[in-house]
């Protein structure tokens, strides 16, 4: 049956098919006089069964284990109970009391019935003709017809622009303003060449709805502006720079802008939900003196963030607490949401205590045994000034030096881990690329040159391109300018429901390779209810790793030569373009599909035990067993997720969207995931020495 019609049955339908094309299961059920009398005569059933052998029989067990057993959900933290076969014996005896009871759990059971009984059903396994296909649809921000479209946008902006910096009651504040008497075509002149420029950008940045529909041409419907308007009593930021918006398609007929769509725009969930977000990573809660969900104590405030012992990041104190654009899935909402970072940019720079606060910060760091890895991020590592940025990055380059400066001093055996890496997390190469001058250039420069020389090895500017729409010429200068830095540039994308469309991310990393970024995950949405509306279940994300990217997979002997070339951060795009083509791969598979689990880590390491009324599939997962976490994860037994939204819920956005779903047929069978390995880059290189393995600032 095509998947338009399946998700569009009603129950009467959905048990006639049931009946019609899996008769021993609904004669199981008519001879059972209870659900406990089916599960017996089903596990019976796959026990003798000729074909026991194969992953569905495992996976009816796994749903029987289940039922009626109450599970611990670890992001919410309630005990919930399983009713997925009970669920089912009352559906297919007409016991069912809730007649307008979703279809999408017995819909989901109906396909994982199907696959047992006939395994060889579906195969898995896209070609390559067919993959080109989907990923042509998605333009880029380089095509011609897409930079006439945004060139037209930021004509029509910059006429906008002009209006606002005319009606500004405190001309004279901003550097940004007209002196008497000049011509419309001086002003014209004058936001033409401030354009480019990232100070005017964010000192023009949409802050309300009623902006934010000037600025795409008053196009946004009548239900869309009440309810940003609902977004802004709830004391929801906005914020949107001129250039981000004018990659946006006002008319909605040059290209398919949703991916950025569902960046700029509030979903009724979120804003339902604002003001009650919940922390997802519940190790960013902090209390003095008491250990995070990770286990790790911290210094008091919000500055630093651990779940690994490797690694930790580091917010400052500063214009880093912000953003070039509010990312309307962000998952740091929850810190939006208590003002912990915002968008008011003179609280923001630094104060005084600082730099004494900063170096206590970097102690942190320093009298660690395990820390060899500092992400500064935020908010945006990028939005803190070159002047601050060069502050702290030197701070960060004296700390490493003491670290290692002591370590001469102890025993081999007992070394502390000394720094290795430096990451920089931003968005801005996207969102605003302005922003990466010369200045900024230098200071990456500056600071390679003088950490190498004390042992730090990597230097990554860890980036998020959601769309091939965000590469634009900007996009590509930028890029360009942080390379002969000589960082190396990483990408995190999030999948979003838009995001994860056929050949999109495939698309997405071809581009980002041919400029010379390399792919580092790709990560479910994560969050509660406010993000339901964007969440990519995780099925989509195994069926995206294994018909998808598959076809840029390289062999062992293939990953040691591309890690090789590229572990000094210079000439990479030469060097990516040379490998691919000699090679012959049409993109590089060197990102890993996870979700963040709270307190635990990345992982896409699950299997499906048991559905939802509404049918959201609930998820055991298991740690990535690729690295070391935090030893609280010994304690936590066996850990459950339950998706935002069933299968059949995302097949029906797809649909909307316009996607024809028939090309994800195969979604419903990836019951199960497997953490993928880490590209050798993304290891940490070995010492010359023999560090402890005692943990510090461990409860």
């Amino acid at each position: 049956m095509k998947q338009k019609k399946l998700l569009s049955l009603t129950l009467s339908q959905l048990k006639q098919m049931y009946q019609h094309d899996l008769p021993e299961l609904t004669k199981m059920a008519r001879e059972s006089t209870t659900s406990r009398d089916f599960e017996s005569a089903l596990r019976n059933f796959v026990d003798r069964d000729s074909t026991a052998k194969n992953k569905w029989s495992e996976q009816i067990r796994t749903l029987i284990d289940y039922n009626e057993k109450t599970i611990h959900e670890l992001s919410t933290g309630e005990d919930m109970p399983v009713h997925t076969f009970t669920n089912l014996y009352l559906f297919l005896t007409g016991q069912l009391e809730d007649t307008d009871m979703p279809t999408d759990l017995f819909v989901d059971l109906y396909e994982i019935f199907r696959q047992w009984l006939n395994p060889s059903s579906h195969t898995h396994h896209e070609s390559l003709r067919k993959l080109k296909r989907h990923s042509h649809r998605w333009l880029s921000g380089l095509d011609k017809s897409v930079m006439k479209v945004q060139a037209d946008n930021k004509e029509r902006l910059l006429h906008i622009l002009i209006q606002k910096i005319e009606n500004r009651k405190s001309r004279q504040l901003s550097r940004f303003h007209f002196e008497p008497g000049i011509t419309y075509g001086e002003k014209y002149q004058l936001v033409s060449s401030w354009w480019n420029d990232y100070r005017f950008q964010l000192s023009m940045a949409v802050r309300t709805p009623s902006d934010l529909n000037r600025y795409l041409a008053n196009s946004l419907t009548s239900e869309k502006m009440y309810l940003l308007s609902e977004a802004r009593k709830k004391g929801m930021p906005f914020f949107a720079t001129p250039y981000y918006l004018s990659l946006l398609d006002v008319t909605g007929a040059a290209y398919n802008d949703e991916s950025i769509r569902s960046y700029v725009l509030y979903t009724p969930q979120l804003v339902e939900t604002f003001g009650n977000i919940r922390a997802w990573e519940k190790e960013d809660i902090v209390e003095p003196g008491k250990p995070n969900a990770a286990g790790w104590l911290l210094p008091d405030g919000h500055n630093i963030h651990r779940r690994y012992p490797e690694v930790a990041i580091l917010i400052p104190d500063t214009m880093g607490r912000a953003c070039g654009g509010l990312c309307a899935s962000c998952q740091r909402m929850y810190d939006f949401q208590s003002k912990h970072l915002n968008f008011e940019f003179d609280s923001l720079r630094p104060k005084e205590n600082w730099e004494h606060k900063l170096h206590r910060l970097m102690n942190y760091f320093e009298e660690d045994t395990q820390l060899r890895d500092i992400l500064i991020t935020g908010g945006d590592a990028l939005m803190s000034t070159n002047k601050t940025l060069r502050s702290l990055l030197k701070a960060v380059y004296l700390m490493a030096e003491r670290k290692r400066k002591d370590n001469e001093q102890r025993p081999d055996g007992e070394k502390y881990a000394e720094l290795q890496r430096v990451r920089l997390g931003s968005r801005l190469p996207a969102y605003l690329p302005m922003r990466i001058d010369d200045e900024l250039v230098e200071v990456l420069r500056e600071f390679k040159e003088k950490a190498s020389v004390i042992g730090v090895k990597q230097f990554i500017v860890q980036t998020h391109f959601q769309t091939p729409l965000e590469v634009t010429p900007q996009a590509r200068e930028g890029i360009k300018k942080i390379l002969s830095a000589g960082w190396l540039i990483t990408n995190q994308l999030v999948y979003t429901v838009a995001a994860s469309r056929r050949g999109h991310t495939v698309r997405l990393r071809q581009l980002l390779n041919s400029l010379g970024i390399v792919c580092y995950y790709t990560f479910s949405v994560k969050g509660f209810n406010e993000n339901s509306a964007v969440f990519t279940p995780n099925s989509r994300s195994m069926q995206e790793q294994q018909e998808e990217k598959i076809y840029g997979e390289m062999n062992p002997t293939q990953a040691e030569e591309l890690y090789t070339s590229l572990e000094d951060g210079e000439n990479t795009a030469a060097i990516i373009h040379r490998f691919m083509k000699h090679q012959h791969l049409p993109f590089l598979a060197t990102d890993r599909s996870v979700l963040n689990l709270p307190a635990i880590g990345k992982s896409m390491t699950f299997r499906l035990i048991g559905l939802t009324e509404d049918g959201r599939r609930i998820l055991q997962f298991g740690h990535d067993a690729t690295r070391r976490h935090s030893p609280v994860i010994n304690k936590m037994g066996k850990i459950f997720i339950v998706e935002n939204k069933s299968l059949s819920a995302y097949l029906r956005q797809l649909d909307n969207m316009g996607e024809d779903v028939e090309d994800y047929a195969t979604l419903w069978s990836y019951v199960d995931g497997q953490t993928e390995p880490r590209f050798k880059l993304f290891e940490y290189p070995p010492f010359s020495f023999h560090a402890t393995d005692k943990m510090s600032n461990l409860a």
